[in-house]
């Protein structure tokens, strides 16, 4: 099966062409959900509908998202859109670098998933922390805590997922 051709001329395959499908998903539909809830036309609506059903199905406080459109509100809380916004990044980053380079953690096997994993903790120690009281949420302390798990996640899996056919 053929792959999607760039322009350095690398093939990539399916994989790569379905998970940068779904990041651009991941990266538009929370911020065009309220925009497309408060356009007032039905097949819109629709659409914002299910962008909402799937952001009250990933993301643990979606009533926190900011307040876009209102009285709309983001799909998901900026922990959530602070991770998306880390695989974006990764992902422009692998697009520059071209998977070169020392900070891409598969490289290290599981020595590199588990510094990835640590990483990839700081959205759940944040929420946790938030849950027993320790501090209240607030779009300015979450967002970092998502920005930093997105990163490791993304610091691993990018070259996994976008490595060139050989």
């Amino acid at each position: 099966m053929e792959g999607v051709a760039f322009k350095r001329g690398l093939q990539v395959g399916w994989v790569s062409f379905i998970a940068d499908f779904l990041l651009v998903g991941m990266v538009v539909g929370p911020l065009a959900a309220p925009f497309l809830a408060a356009s007032g036309l039905p097949m819109l609506g629709l659409i914002a509908d299910i962008i909402y059903f799937m952001g009250n199905h990933v993301c643990p406080q979606p009533n926190m998202g900011l307040d876009l459109a209102p009285p709309f509100i983001m799909a998901v809380c900026m922990r959530c859109y602070g991770t998306v916004t880390g695989l974006l990044f990764t992902r422009l980053l692998y697009g520059v670098s071209g998977g070169k380079g020392f900070y891409w953690l598969s490289q290290y096997g599981w020595s590199g998933a588990a510094i990835a994993i640590v990483f990839m903790m700081a959205y759940p120690w944040e929420l946790a922390a938030q849950v027993l009281g320790w501090w209240s949420f607030h779009n300015y302390l979450v967002t970092p805590f998502g920005l930093i798990t997105g990163l490791a996640w993304g610091l691993f899996t990018m070259p996994i997922l976008h490595h060139p056919k050989s």
